[in-house]
């Protein structure tokens, strides 16, 4: 019988693989409101699913693959829409994205989905926290604390983007093999 806490992280996992494109539709319609409150659906819905497969005493395997694709999804959707609103130096979100597309593939090639390493658990964290300050709804603050919001989070999207370098590196970086005695 399969726990009801694992099929709980499969589900949310999915929720949040489908959630970029209408962040995408919601941002390119100028609701930055409803994007941003699906973003952090989302982003809430990454730490729920981690939680829940733990409880479960491990996710699934395709819950193991599906979640780092997941997050590049709903990350993805807000990084190209502020590439395009020139919020973001386009080079970089390419590179940043050219990135996931090596580490998907690379991670594909891997047995069990090769999860998640602490550099790539603090860049999907720096990345999240960027994207809400970039995206902070100018209808909800002053202007001038909405410009010092988005500045900060335009700072945190460069630690991100190092972090996603490093984490790529290390995680293709060929590992020694174990001494054997």
């Amino acid at each position: 019988m399969v726990s009801p806490w694992r099929l709980w992280a499969d589900r949310l996992t999915l929720l949040r693989a489908v959630l970029g494109a209408p962040v995408l539709l919601l941002l390119a319609s100028d609701q930055l409101a409803w994007a941003w409150l699906l973003l952090l659906v989302g982003a809430l819905s990454d730490w729920a699913d981690g939680w829940m497969a733990r409880r479960a005493d491990g996710g699934s395997s395709w819950g193991a693959r599906l979640d780092p694709l997941a997050d590049k999804l709903l990350i993805s959707a807000p990084l190209i829409w502020l590439a395009a609103d020139q919020q973001l130096p386009l080079w970089a979100v390419w590179l940043l994205l050219a990135r996931e597309l090596l580490i998907s593939g690379w991670r594909s090639g891997s047995k069990g989905g090769a999860p998640a390493s602490w550099l790539g658990k603090w860049k999907t964290t720096f990345q999240f926290l960027s994207l809400f300050l970039m995206l902070w709804p100018k209808s909800w603050t002053s202007i001038q604390f909405t410009v010092v919001i988005h500045a900060l989070g335009w700072l945190l999207f460069w630690p991100g983007l190092v972090l996603a370098l490093w984490s790529a590196i290390a995680y293709l970086r060929p590992r020694s093999a174990p001494d054997r005695c």
